[in-house]
């Protein structure tokens, strides 16, 4: 089933053009990574599928009574402002405690309840935010680079716990990630960006692309070599859009 169906979308702000012809669908169940450049439009991208960003060309197209859910980039809160985590949880939509709790375990941080958002690792921070994103059941999770700014570790922990979200709720997620040897290992289907879709598959195609090496060269960890050995291209495709070509 189609979550989400993205037809010949332009984006500009202004006289730039951010976003070409993008064609792009979300199914149910699957996780799909956008990964780009800096400047290639993936923000854009998920801003015209939530709706805050109008469309210049083409249109977004959601399954009625899609639930999204929506993990940002990053979020402040004043250090000084005393909040709980149930708190914050329950800002904007009067749920139950035992639904917070729910959340909470889901997003793997089952005892922060009473803890206050400030006394949060940069971790736990972004596993509430994930809490909360979760907390209405959604159908779909869309993430805008949300382990931006945790190390190493606490990427890869993160996005296991994604994977798990996944498997135990059955969402679709749609994220964008820089980092690449985790897209490669946690995703179903990449879609590569910079302005225009340069190509799009499975882990694999994706990476063997020559417009995917052009953007981010081969360095990128040996899990591009098993996914590259262990998957089947036959359902694939990974096509050099026709603005690329010119």
């Amino acid at each position: 089933m189609t979550l989400i169906s993205v037809e010949n979308l332009s984006v500009r702000y202004g006289a730039n053009t951010v976003l070409r012809h993008v064609d792009m669908v979300v199914e149910a169940g699957e996780i799909v990574t956008i990964v780009g450049p800096n400047g290639s439009g993936k923000t854009s991208l998920l801003r015209a599928i939530i709706g805050a960003t109008k469309p210049a060309v083409g249109q977004v197209s959601l399954k009625p009574g899609l639930k999204i859910g929506y993990v940002p980039q990053k979020l402040h809160i004043d250090p000084t402002l005393p909040i709980s985590v149930e708190r914050f949880m329950r800002l904007t939509d009067r749920v139950s405690k035992v639904k917070c709790e729910k959340a909470l375990e889901t997003a793997g941080v089952p005892d922060l309840l009473k803890r206050q958002m400030s006394q949060l690792s940069g971790g736990q921070f972004q596993r509430v935010l994930l809490a909360r994103a979760l907390i209405n059941q959604p159908d779909v999770l869309l993430l805008d680079e949300a382990t931006q700014g945790l190390d190493q570790p606490g990427s890869a922990a993160f996005y296991h716990q994604i994977e798990e979200v996944r498997r135990e709720t059955g969402c679709a997620i749609l994220m964008i990630s820089h980092e690449l040897h985790v897209v490669m290992s946690a995703s179903d289907r990449v879609v590569c960006l910079n302005g225009h879709v340069c190509c799009e598959g499975s882990p694999a195609v994706v990476a063997s692309a020559p417009e995917y090496r052009a953007l981010f060269g081969t360095g990128t960890g040996g899990a591009l070599a098993l996914y590259r050995h262990d998957h089947d291209h036959d359902h694939d495709h990974c096509e050099t859009s026709q603005e690329a070509a010119e």
